[in-house]
């Protein structure tokens, strides 16, 4: 796939941003780089090879677990032997992916050296454990056995009790019946099961998780809404706009940043008719952040990036009938929004490109 120069400058400024001291920059640039996709593979196995910073290498694992693109496993499998306890456990992670594909056997290998080798970390070796806890138990039943004598305890301990079921599974149950206790368990397993759950199951856990926010805390709703967006990019990877209504909605009557898996989501499967939630969020971004609220800034330079990208790609003018709208009831928002990056006809945008985006639209 050809990559458009503007593109290519966005895709290098988010591996800048992987090496930022802010975490929330950090986290922004891995969930931006994953739905890049294809385009950020490069960049992100360069990045790999330069960079001696542990939170951007890890960073860079995390990208390129979401995008799953065969061409990086052989890096990813060399990750895992570094001595680097987050940067290893990130690559298992990665390398969890490819269980399945035509080189799972590579992965089988690489990660059940990781779990016997006794000088590496405990994390490191259960890590490893877990993900080849995705295999049938009559292939894994060599393996426990070999290690039920092992002097970690706390390897030990995984073996009897392996606190992550199969991700599937959570999922099933937290559409169907019930939600786990903790919300790191569904966004683990939303993560992992990739494109096996259907987009009817996604919308249930959507509508489920939108509930639960109602009634929690505001510590733990924070994590749930985390929850909704990954269901949400989950979606939007595969072109399904069946729950637009509620990320649209979520950009409506925001009063704080939301989570960067919403704007991920947005970027790829938003059209015109979302262009007015998200002009009203950057408004009331806009009045926080002259008021000196943290974080405020961050989130209005990066929901002014997915309306520019959303223009760009619908190829709206100043003379479309949702900009006009736009322009009465949004209109200083709607200037300052147009002044950086939009020109007529509706290209040249500063912000990120989903230019292959438009093909997978619509589905399901």
């Amino acid at each position: 796939m050809p990559i458009k120069a503007s593109s290519a400058r966005q895709i290098q400024r988010l591996i800048v941003d992987l090496s930022a001291d802010h975490v929330t920059v950090r986290e922004a640039a891995v969930a931006r780089l994953g739905v890049a996709g294809p385009r950020a593979v490069d960049a992100l196995l360069v990045q790999l090879e330069s960079t001696i910073s542990s939170s951007a290498r890890t960073g860079a694992l995390r990208a390129l677990e979401a995008i799953g693109d065969p061409r990086t496993l052989d890096r990813v499998l060399e990750e895992i032997d570094t001595s680097d306890q987050a940067v290893a456990s990130a690559a298992i992670s990665a390398a969890r992916v490819f269980l399945s594909d035509k080189r799972g056997a590579a992965v089988v290998d690489r990660l059940t050296r990781a779990v016997l080798d006794r000088s590496r970390d405990e994390a490191v070796r259960i890590a490893a454990l877990h993900a080849l806890r995705d295999l049938k138990l009559s292939t894994l039943a060599p393996l426990l056995e070999a290690l039920e004598h092992d002097p970690s305890a706390a390897l030990r301990a995984a073996l009897r009790f392996d606190p992550r079921p199969r991700p599937m599974d959570v999922i099933t149950e937290a559409a169907d019946r019930t939600l786990p206790d903790e919300p790191d368990e569904l966004a683990e397993a939303l993560a992992h099961a990739g494109s096996r759950v259907t987009f009817s199951l996604l919308l249930r856990v959507i509508e489920r998780v939108r509930d639960r926010e109602q009634v929690e805390p505001e510590a733990r709703r924070q994590k749930w809404t985390m929850v909704r967006g990954r269901a949400h990019v989950a979606l939007a990877n595969r072109g399904s706009r069946v729950a637009l209504y509620d990320l649209r909605e979520s950009f409506e009557i925001a009063t704080s940043p939301l989570p960067v898996e919403f704007l991920a989501a947005l970027q790829l499967i938003g059209g015109a008719s979302c262009l007015e939630a998200t002009a009203a969020a950057h408004a009331r971004a806009a009045r926080r952040d002259t008021a000196g609220v943290t974080g405020e800034h961050w989130w209005r330079d990066r929901l002014a990036d997915v309306f520019r990208a959303i223009v760009a790609r619908e190829r709206l003018t100043r003379r479309h009938t949702v900009m006009k709208k736009l322009a009465k009831r949004w209109g200083a928002t709607l200037d300052e929004l147009w002044s950086v990056g939009l020109r007529e006809p509706g290209f040249g945008l500063s912000g990120p490109v989903a230019s292959d985006t438009g093909a997978r639209r619509g589905r399901g």
